[in-house]
């Protein structure tokens, strides 16, 4: 379909407004808003944050689950040429006590509590002198002026995000005063190999075009519902899904949080024809006991990440026939490679497709940094829609990240094939180097899944002292399975080279995750190290041993 005219996300929520009427933009609970309204919802956001005195550059953190005041909040900060900071709702109070001061907020909209999480309660520890109203100046943060609150737990003295819709609708800025293309429209926090997340700059221009670029792989049309229950605040949820959604008058429907069968009740209900899911997710979904495929049907199209038999799963199991693969990362705009959605599945699930326009790859030799021809493996780099620097603490390693040619670094490891499309391995800090071969987990994982008797299966390196490292899985059967460990090495064997069977496999209930289905590798490392020392321990000695 014909792309947006529009270079910044105020231009492009009035465009779409025109374009597009009452036909619904969003749909979150019982709450369904349309273009014309969304526009006008985040016009009064703009109008409430401006009398404020939030002004062009300045940065307004944002701690709100999947919402539609999280969407009408993100439109109305472009429209100031503010930047939203989105802080992750998983956030503990030092992890909150390092996004705002890091991030250097001039404002704050939180939700007052959040599952199990008083966000209020650890704030108003954090911030004691906005206890006494406006104005105030936190001793903390030097920056912060002002806390506004979603909600009814919220401390006396708090302004309410009620009073942003009470005032009155922002008018046109003076030159110079509003958005520009190039201004940032958010920065996202994303965690690394570093122990603090680092913070990455998404300009306003790169969201709208390269949003667009990805419903198109996607098919995406104004008939589309999709269904976004990554959170908002990961690139995957604001600058990929609600981008490549809205640039093409499709409607954005929102899940809180990820819970399979609400997730099941949400397709069925609004006929969702598209899908942002993980390989976790599909498999919550399809292994839920209230599922069934005809509850699903309306499902065509999609992206996910993952092995070969995780986009099969989301294609042939889900019932999202036209899934898509890809990847990317948050420097890159969410994706810069997703196969067509037209492909065979073949194709979609042995590659992650073709960069997307604007987007140009190269690999690397780890070595000495040579470009590496098709059909060779090594470290990815990009360039085209990727983040001008990170800023905050993380600045520091803009040295290491991008390249003097303004190549991104992205420290993962592929190959491109003739026809230019990305195989993606795994990343360096995920490889694993057992006797002196490179292994990426994803290789182990996806012959483990294509054992009939396994449900889901995650592989790590462990240390060893004879080859360095050695292969650990940890496996999810099926249910009712008697599958063992040995008959699993003998599938792997069977099926590939010898080193790349697992050394250890052991069996559990369910893989770590986080709240939306992503693999938690650093968790599974914990787990398979212990794993490793119970099986170097000597065997305990009883009472009655000599």
């Amino acid at each position: 379909m014909q792309a947006p005219r529009s270079r910044t996300l105020a231009d492009l929520a009035f465009e779409q407004a025109e374009r597009y009427g009452d036909a619904p933009a969003v749909i979150c609970g019982d709450r369904s808003v349309g273009y014309r309204e969304l526009a006008e919802r985040a016009r009064r956001v703009a109008g409430g944050l401006r009398r404020l005195g939030i002004r062009r550059g300045e940065r307004l953190g944002l701690l709100v689950n999947n919402r539609l005041e999280w969407v009408e909040t993100f439109f109305g900060a472009a429209m100031l040429g503010s930047v939203v900071t989105a802080f992750s709702t998983w956030s503990k109070r030092d992890e909150l006590d390092f996004l705002i001061g890091d991030s250097g907020v001039d404002a704050l909209i939180l939700l007052d509590r959040f599952g199990a999480q008083a966000f209020a309660d650890d704030v108003a520890d954090l911030v004691p002198e906005a206890g006494g109203g406006p104005p105030w100046r936190a001793r903390r943060y030097p920056k912060l002026r002002e806390l506004i609150a979603l909600g009814d737990a919220a401390p006396g003295g708090w302004r309410r995000y009620e009073e942003l819709h009470a005032a009155p609708p922002l008018e046109p800025l003076p030159p110079g005063d509003g958005p520009s293309a190039a201004d940032d429209a958010i920065v996202i926090y994303t965690s690394g190999s570093s122990s603090r997340p680092k913070a990455v700059p998404l300009a306003q221009y790169g969201i709208v075009e390269n949003g667009f670029n990805i419903g198109e792989r996607m098919g995406l049309t104004p008939q589309d519902r999709v269904l976004v229950a990554p959170p908002l605040f990961w690139s995957y949820g604001s600058a990929n899904a609600l981008a490549a959604t809205l640039t093409h008058g499709a409607t954005l429907v929102l899940q809180g949080r990820f819970e399979a069968g609400e997730a099941l009740a949400l397709i069925e209900r609004h006929r969702c024809t598209a899908i942002y899911t993980l390989p976790a997710m599909t498999s919550a979904l399809v292994g839920h006991p209230e599922f069934r495929r005809e509850r699903v049907r309306s499902l065509r199209t999609g992206l996910t990440i993952g092995s070969p038999q995780d986009v099969v799963a989301a294609a042939t199991e889900l019932g999202a026939a036209e899934i898509c693969n890809v990847y990317g990362q948050t420097e890159s705009y969410g994706n810069c490679c997703v196969t067509p959605h037209d492909w065979p599945l073949e194709g979609r699930a042995r590659c992650q497709g073709p960069p997307l326009p604007g987007v140009s790859l190269r690999i690397v030799d780890a070595a000495d940094g040579r470009i590496l021809p098709p059909g060779e493996t090594g470290l990815i780099e990009v360039r085209g829609y990727i983040m001008r620097g990170y800023v905050g603490a993380s600045a520091a390693q803009n040295a290491a990240a991008l390249a003097p040619d303004g190549y991104f670094r992205t420290g993962d490891v592929g190959m491109l094939t003739a026809s230019g499309e990305l195989v993606f391995a795994g990343r360096t800090t995920e490889m694993i180097k057992k006797g002196g071969i490179n292994i990426a987990p994803a290789e182990v994982e996806e012959l483990l899944l294509r054992h009939p008797e396994v449900a889901e299966a995650g592989v790590i390196g462990v240390p060893d002292v004879v080859q360095g490292e050695v292969i650990a899985a940890f496996v999810v059967a099926k249910p009712s399975s008697a599958v063992t460990a040995e008959a699993l090495r003998s599938h792997c064997r069977g099926a590939a080279s010898a080193y790349k069977t697992p050394d250890l496999i052991e069996f559990c209930p369910a893989l770590p995750v986080t709240d939306t289905g992503k693999l938690l590798r650093r968790e599974l490392k914990r787990m398979a190290e212990a794993l490793a020392r119970e099986a170097a321990a000597p065997p305990k000695r009883s009472k009655n041993d000599g």
